[in-house]
């Protein structure tokens, strides 16, 4: 059945009548844009990213850029001890994993890098319907497991708070 009469009945809002709109409900939730870090040329990355979705890397790298943090993408364990070797003495903030990565098997990572680096975060994403890897992430020692979409909604307030120094205050 066509329902399309109802536009033109309604004024052309959709079928929605004024006044009948459910408080404290909106059409869109505009989420406020983080103001970036300080630009530091000496910076080193504190943040790593276990991502092989050459899609999602583009998202998660345009908002690190934005932000001014420095982000690499790592594809081993030993590949991220390279890397934090470069760094010298500064030890990673955060590593991001995509929990779904065949690559590497974060299951069997995270516990690795957990006792390795005591201090950093670690923060997984996956699917919304997988629930006992959510829960299998978090025993191994995950500190945070998010849906992806979760994720990407969080993701510039994560980096801002992990991409800053030690000594720089992050106002949220």
């Amino acid at each position: 059945m066509d329902h399309s009469y109802r536009a033109t009945m309604a004024g052309n809002n959709n079928g929605v009548r004024p006044g009948r709109q459910r408080p404290g409900f909106s059409h869109s939730y505009p989420q406020p844009e983080p103001e970036p870090l300080p630009m530091r040329e000496d910076a080193t990355s504190r943040i790593f990213a276990f991502v092989d979705d050459l899609f999602f890397q583009a998202k998660i790298q345009e908002t690190a850029r934005k932000l001014n943090v420095k982000l690499e993408f790592v594809k081993s364990e030993a590949d991220l001890t390279d890397k934090i070797k470069l760094n010298g003495e500064e030890k990673p903030s955060l590593i991001i994993f995509d929990l779904n990565n065949n690559s590497v098997k974060p299951l069997t990572l995270i516990p690795k890098l957990k006792s390795k680096l005591k201090k950093t975060s670690v923060i997984g994403f996956l699917s919304h319907v997988q629930g006992d890897l959510k829960q299998k992430a978090h025993e191994v020692g995950c500190d945070m497991v998010l849906p992806r979409s979760a994720f990407s909604q969080n993701l510039p307030q994560l980096l801002r708070r992990h991409g800053a120094a030690e000594d720089e205050e992050v106002v949220n």
